[in-house]
């Protein structure tokens, strides 16, 4: 049963026309399926839905072909053709019981419109603020064209109700809005009624909420999505000014969506900021209408949660990442079931889904995009089809999550971990400088193990692979993990680098376990380009050593552009005292230092270091699983029917992949293999019926020599 201090977090709330039925709300967030995968976003957000989440949103979504953001793949409405995509996904949002939510948005200067190939628009003759740089311009919007915007905007609410959403988004946020863009001082230098003051710079906004309020016409509530704060002082939009555009505007949208800053500031994650980080810059804002508000900030607590609200923050608890990481949140506090709540990490592996184009993932939740894919869910799996007893071999993220979703099944599983400790990297990983929260991983896991009756937990249990073929296992799986190479192989170097036998090499692995370099000057080479060497370089630095991180990479830790931490890092370890060369390569070590080559032009230079740490790449300890492959014969004697190798000991990546992998094993196990090559279900573009020549606008011309 539920606590009643949470029964104010439960109470139905009404959003001009429509009533949420709680106070849950999955702000819009996007997922890297957008139009190329809709039904696998529907099924997503259907399960969100399901879990108890009272409104949930789509990602944003382009209303014209002059607000294309490719290559990144979200949701559009160009035209009718866009319906049926939309359409399904309201459908599935209300199967599972929600009010459906649409971000309707013509992202102006952030569009490069690389598919469309029309020309951007926005305030004023500017390159467009897109995050690769796009050689494009945009061209200032005319009388004209500002007419063409809210026609095209109408049209677009016009069409959200078709494909019947209840919630309609305005949206001015994240410095991807194109209203964002006219509302800021940053982007908007026009002299016209559409610049200058605020009540100026705010006219587009109000006329657009106008015309959105005219067409729902009391069909759908209307939603105005703002950042509060620019976080770049008078340079940009503060809180003062927002305060004043809620006095302008605070009785025209139907609900008040707060965002902070831009999209990096809006999801920063746990390794640079804390649950609930927004509250100073939200609070407040809520007293300035009568409207209710929406607000996010990593929310996992169910009394932080509580606080928002009866503190007067918020009306409704906003979130993205939280509903990726547990979609039943809410109903597993209405239920009662505190523990069962996979809290999010704040890793921002969810965010890189967007950024690589690629379905959306995440650390804690396996089954994330997996949905209409695979038919996985977060909290139902299939039945156990026999009787088959397994054995794992490593508690890290693999064998972990393999072990709670076969106990889930109903399988009696045998965990054996060689170590003292549950979670291996991760473990291990939670304790560097930042990482706190990704102890969760193994937090959750381990609560869910103690509930499962056929799940047996053996520590400091190395098994050999006698121990193996003499125990009568029916199925053994593999996850030992991997370790970090120190011969200095990995993206730049696919053979070994010169080390002297002399020389002080520590690897991540050493650091970790608690060995530090014998001298004071090192050198950090980071070969890796996720988070690890920079972490790695921030806890020698804090703990007094001389560091200079050396990557062949134009920024350290380049992969984080993909997790939007790549200026926090920077800005992190520049103050940790760390010095950096980057777009240069360590080719040999030596007791005196490391020899480096610039990645351009191959000039040579020499570092002088006491001790060297090597982030390059890693190699799987996949030892016991060749050698029970190596003893096939033997198997059936001792009744064992599979022998597989699961996370990193299967291939090293990053924690998300390896709890992927893990379930994935647990998910298939005694089941039928996919009928053909591809194991999950796709959708493929259909072919065009219309002929080409309907598209002419012209005869077609003939070369000429």
């Amino acid at each position: 049963m539920r606590d009643p201090r949470y029964d104010i977090l439960f109470e139905p709330v009404e959003i001009g026309p429509v009533t949420a039925r709680n106070r849950f709300f999955q702000v819009p967030h996007c997922n890297g399926m957008g139009y190329r995968d809709p039904s696998g976003e529907a099924y997503m957000r259907r399960v969100k839905a399901e879990g108890g989440w009272a409104v949930v949103c789509t990602e944003q979504v382009e209303i014209h072909p002059t607000s294309d953001i490719g290559p990144f793949i979200e949701l559009r409405l160009w035209d009718d053709q866009d319906l049926p995509a939309l359409t399904r996904i309201s459908e599935k949002i209300h199967e599972g019981g929600s009010l459906a939510g649409i971000e309707l948005a013509h992202n102006g200067l952030n569009s490069p419109n690389l598919i469309s190939r029309e020309t951007p628009l926005g305030p004023q003759n500017l390159p467009v603020v897109s995050w690769n740089y796009d050689p494009v311009q945009a061209r200032a919007m005319t009388k004209s064209d500002i007419a063409d915007l809210r026609h095209w905007h109408k049209e677009a609410v016009r069409r959200s109700l078709k494909a019947e959403y209840d919630i309609v988004y305005v949206y001015a946020g994240h410095a991807i809005g194109g209203l964002h863009h006219f509302l800021s001082r940053r982007y908007n230098n026009r002299s016209d009624e559409y610049g200058g003051s605020l009540t100026n710079r705010v006219r587009l906004l109000r006329e657009i909420l106008e015309d959105s309020r005219e067409v729902a016409d009391g069909k759908a509530a209307v939603a105005c999505r703002i950042s509060v704060d620019e976080l770049l002082g008078d340079e940009g939009i503060t809180r003062s000014e927002i305060e004043d555009v809620i006095g302008l505007l605070g009785e025209i949208p139907d609900l008040w969506d707060f965002v902070l800053g831009s999209w990096e500031d809006d999801s920063v994650t746990s390794r640079f900021g804390p649950e609930a980080e927004q509250e100073p810059y939200v609070r407040g804002l809520k007293q300035l209408t009568t409207k209710p508000v929406v607000g996010v900030g990593r929310f996992t607590s169910p009394d932080t949660m509580l606080h928002q609200v009866k503190s007067g923050i918020l009306d409704f608890i906003g979130a993205a990442r939280p509903s990726i990481a547990d979609p039943y949140l809410p109903r597993k506090i209405e239920e009662g079931n505190l523990e069962d709540i996979r809290e999010c990490i704040g890793c921002n592996i969810c965010v890189s889904g967007d950024f690589t184009m690629s379905p959306i993932r995440c650390t804690q939740n396996p089954t994330m995009g997996e949905e209409f894919r695979r038919g996985w869910h977060p909290e139902r799996i299939k039945v156990r089809s026999t009787d088959s007893n397994v054995l794992v071999v490593g508690a890290g993220p693999a064998g972990l999550e393999a072990a709670r979703a076969l106990g889930q099944r109903g399988y009696h599983v045998s965990l054996a971990e060689a170590s003292r400790q549950l979670g291996g990297r991760v473990t291990r990983e939670s304790k560097l400088p930042g990482l706190s929260a990704w102890i969760r991983v193994v937090d959750y896991r381990e609560q869910q193990l103690r509930k499962l009756p056929d799940v047996d937990v053996f520590m400091e249990s190395e098994m050999t692979a006698d121990d193996v073929i003499e125990n009568d296992f029916h199925h053994v799986v593999v996850a030992t993990g991997s370790h970090w190479r120190r011969d200095g192989v990995g993206r730049w170097h696919t053979h070994a680098v010169p080390v002297d036998e002399h020389a002080d090499v520590l690897t991540p692995d050493d650091v970790m376990a608690g060995l530090r370099p014998r001298g004071n000057k090192v050198v950090l080479f980071d070969d890796d380009h996720y988070y690890l060497g920079a972490v790695v370089a921030e806890l020698l630095a804090k703990e007094g050593f001389d560091v200079t991180l050396i990557t062949p990479a134009a920024h350290v830790s380049q992969w984080t552009t993909n997790t939007m931490e790549v200026v926090r890092i920077r800005k992190r370890i520049i103050k940790a005292g760390v010095h950096v060369q980057v777009n240069r390569a360590v080719t040999a070590v030596t007791p005196q230092g490391v020899r480096t080559v610039c990645a351009f032009t191959g000039d040579e230079q020499f570092v002088d270091a006491d001790s060297v740490v090597l982030v390059t790449a890693r190699l799987p300890q996949d030892g016991l699983f060749h050698e029970l492959q190596s003893r096939e014969s033997e198997w059936a004697d001792a009744d064992l029917r599979s022998v597989r190798g699961i996370g990193d000991a299967w291939a090293p990546s990053t924690i998300a992949a390896a709890v992927w992998s893990g379930h994935r094993y647990a998910e298939e196990l005694d089941e039928p293999p996919a009928p053909g090559p591809v194991a999950f279900r796709r959708e493929v573009t259909g072919l065009s019926i219309e002929p080409v020549e309907k598209f002419s606008v012209a005869p077609l011309a003939t070369a000429q020599n």
